[in-house]
């Protein structure tokens, strides 16, 4: 392996890992590595937080080494408590399977599924006995458990700690001694669970797995880790113009940070639009479109790339309204009928049936953040009066036109 490439793999986009020397060594062996990644079915999607420690995987798995993807089952009925300042719900085993299935079709879209082996946490803990689930605990003490930061806040704060949320980094370690892994990946914030899996193979008589640790990507809010919960996410299995807007969204402070860790612009090139932003010699909002073009071509191919750029600069940039509007909805439906085929409908119901609110109730904010604009006019109220043609704006990319077929139907009989 050459230096330039050992420098990208070990260094970019990379928090910690533990222990570097012995990863060194393993490595340069020549034996193919056997690199664990759980993942927490516990939502549906993939988002740009997640590809920083794919791309990661996949740069190993280029080198000839093979993934065990461990979908975490078992776990998921607890919830991961990382970074947590609650308990979190369980979830059904109906509610994981969907979240497991739909989150693979995503994963396979950054790593190599050929060489990627797939396993289930039941294949191993659906047959636990209690005498093997107590001498797994009794490998570790309570304090050793607070000594987690998560834990220990909320256990200083006074705030509930379940039993079932400690056995959680037990749980996820035993994965560790189940599949025989040579390294695991996750971000900073499993370096506990991690170590734990490193203590327990050397327990039973395993070699201890190396550590892999990645940084956590700051959300579109500039201030939490990206997480779909916190609403602050990049999806990427979402339109290419969602993608490409919500990255000219990020705050101009996380540019270089998105560049090293979600994209393959060399490093030579990103110190260079580093001392560009420094001296202030190039627009911010030029390497944004940089950026999520980038982001755009990698899930989505560089068509889909240059369409949602060019939809952007018509829209965003010179305030034009969109050539098309995919989103069309019947005018008539469950509105009162005015005079001249206009109708009143209640916006909250309408753009949450639509998909443009997640709920009524989010309608309601965004009407009364003024964010919903028809024809032009902001509204205020939640009954609006719109007829054939019309434009529903929410937010800064959802667009709405509705449509009377009824009127048109007739004008095409008549021409």
């Amino acid at each position: 392996m050459t230096s330039t490439r050992f420098d990208t793999l070990l260094r970019r986009g990379v928090a910690e890992i533990i222990t570097e020397a012995e990863l060194l060594r393993l490595l340069n062996s020549g034996r193919i590595l056997n690199l664990k990644q759980g993942f927490d079915p516990s939502a549906p999607d993939i988002h740009l937080g997640h590809v920083v420690g794919l791309r990661k995987l996949r740069q190993f798995q280029d080198l000839g080494h093979k993934i065990t993807l461990i979908v975490g089952d078992w776990t998921a009925r607890i919830g991961d408590p990382s970074g947590q300042s609650a308990t979190r719900p369980m979830l059904s085993a109906n509610e994981i399977q969907r979240n497991a299935q739909t989150y693979m079709e995503q994963f396979f879209k950054v790593v190599d599924k050929d060489k990627t082996e797939l396993r289930w946490q039941s294949e191993w803990f659906s047959g636990f006995t209690l005498d093997e689930v107590i001498r797994l605990t009794s490998k570790f003490t309570i304090a050793q458990l607070l000594a987690r930061e998560d834990f220990s806040k909320r256990y200083s704060s006074g705030n509930p700690i379940s039993l079932a949320e400690m056995l959680y980094p037990l749980l996820q370690g035993y994965d560790s001694v189940a599949v025989k892994a040579d390294v695991e990946f996750g971000g900073i914030d499993q370096k506990f669970n991690c170590l734990v899996g490193r203590e327990l193979q050397q327990s039973v008589g395993q070699l201890p797995q190396q550590v892999f640790l990645v940084p956590l990507l700051i959300g579109t809010d500039g201030k939490q880790k990206m997480s779909k919960s916190l609403r602050n996410h990049i999806g990427i299995a979402e339109p290419p113009r969602d993608i490409y807007g919500k990255v000219m969204s990020i705050p101009d402070s996380l540019i270089l940070d998105y560049f090293e860790l979600v994209t393959d612009v060399p490093e030579e090139e990103i110190a260079e639009l580093k001392e560009e932003l420094k001296t202030g010699s190039v627009n911010p909002m030029n390497l944004k479109k940089r950026l999520a073009h980038e982001i755009v071509r990698q899930f989505h191919g560089k068509q889909a790339a240059d369409e949602a750029q060019e939809y952007f600069t018509q829209v965003f940039q010179k305030r034009e309204m969109p050539n098309e509007i995919h989103t069309t909805v019947e005018l008539r439906g469950t509105g009162t009928l005015r005079a001249n085929a206009e109708v009143w409908r209640d916006i909250t119901s309408l753009l949450s049936d639509a998909g443009l609110a997640m709920s009524r109730s989010e309608a309601r904010r965004l009407l009364a953040q003024g964010a919903i604009e028809v024809d032009g006019e902001k509204v205020s109220t939640d009954k609006v009066i719109l007829k054939d043609g019309s434009i529903i704006k929410v937010g800064k990319r959802g667009f709405l036109k509705m449509v009377d077929s009824a009127k048109r139907k007739r004008e095409t009989a008549s021409s």
